[in-house]
């Protein structure tokens, strides 16, 4: 079955493309933005109603969210072995905690709020104390999990690149331009992910 990847623009569709290119999957890539007007097209919504970006199409599975997609993606597909998969409950338990924390404390919480009331805010109104508070919030989670992150290293479960480290990656290179500063051992391991070829290759896809 043919895997499609629909999505460009931001970190979010940044990540599953960057995972394809690390396991060497072929797909094809429908470069389709936010608020473009292209999510909103009734093909496009057939497949997310909500007209969002990132979505997954494999046959008839039809994902959407970032982290759902890559987990489907080296849950289904051939694995190469510098790709981390947690083999049992515990293993996936502490690979979901990293994943969520992600996801919802720094993501969520720390860069869409500063990108919804500082690069959008056109759209959804300027907002300097929410910004101002989602930086020193973000701060705060990188400098509570710059110690663990220096415990597994290189990567979060060792040796083996992991879908939490693309998530991880993805809020941490946006830091400079938000103007967060990081740890330097965050500052590193972002610049050690960032130099992966397969990083450069979704990057070249996703900015068009």
């Amino acid at each position: 079955m043919s895997i499609t990847i629909h999505g460009m623009g931001t970190i979010r569709t940044h990540r599953p493309l960057w995972l394809a290119h690390e396991m060497g999957l072929e797909f094809a890539h429908n470069a389709i933005g936010p608020r473009t007007g292209e999510t909103m097209e009734p093909e496009f919504l057939a497949l997310n109603p909500r007209h969002k970006v990132p979505v997954l199409q494999h046959g008839d599975v039809i994902l959407t969210e970032s982290t759902a997609i890559m987990t489907y993606m080296v849950e289904t597909f051939p694995v190469p072995d510098h790709i981390y998969v947690p083999g049992d409950a515990l293993a996936r338990a502490r690979h979901q905690e990293w994943c969520f924390f992600v996801m919802s404390e720094l993501d969520a919480n720390g860069i869409y709020t500063i990108r919804r009331h500082k690069y959008l805010k056109h759209i959804y109104g300027d907002a300097p104390v929410a910004v101002e508070s989602a930086r020193e919030y973000f701060s705060h989670q990188i400098e509570c999990m710059a110690g663990p992150l220096g415990e597994m290293a290189p990567f979060l479960f060792g040796e083996k690149l992991s879908v939490a480290d693309i998530l991880l990656t993805s809020c941490l290179a946006l830091a400079p331009e938000y103007e967060i500063p990081l740890p330097q051992n965050m500052t590193d391991y972002c610049g050690m992910m960032q130099a992966r070829q397969a990083y450069k290759d979704a990057s070249a896809q996703n900015n068009g």
